[in-house]
């Protein structure tokens, strides 16, 4: 085998498979990425192919990877979790957008992922008041 291409195969075997999953569909795939920025609870933090493999719960942001063909792509990506295993690296997130522009994007982010309406606040609401409901019937009866 030649040499060059040996050592291409090992080069794209150390760099990142990134896939975009949202709640219906693979929002993308993209092979040969070579890092990545995503903005978890706790702030920005970066992916390199060779970093060990974790989780980490997503904030609604602008999620950034590199390729080589593509350069810097910007994705704005709802809440949602990351999971890195091997050169392995899915996303998982309500919603995403593909963008050029940051701040169009940035815009984006706050109309769409930041902003709930009105009924899903009151979903939420409705859901917190069961929930709670629930564990404190559940105390009561490990109680008796």
């Amino acid at each position: 085998m030649n040499s060059e291409l040996m050592n291409a195969g090992i080069i794209n075997s150390r760099l990142i498979n990134l896939t975009i999953l949202l709640p219906f569909q693979v929002f993308a795939e993209k092979k040969g990425v070579s890092r990545i920025v995503a903005e978890g609870r706790e702030g920005s933090f970066g992916l390199l192919p060779h970093r060990l493999d974790c989780v980490a719960a997503l904030e609604p942001g602008i999620l950034t990877y590199e390729t080589e063909s593509e350069g810097e792509i910007y994705v704005a990506v709802d809440e949602g979790v990351l999971i890195k295993t091997g050169q392995d690296v899915l996303v998982s997130v309500r919603d995403a957008i593909f963008g050029t522009d940051l701040s169009q994007l940035q815009e984006a982010v706050e109309k769409e992922f930041l902003t709930l309406d009105e009924n899903e606040q009151k979903i939420r609401s409705v859901m917190v008041k069961l929930e709670t409901g629930l564990i404190r019937r559940l105390a009561e009866f490990r109680n008796v």
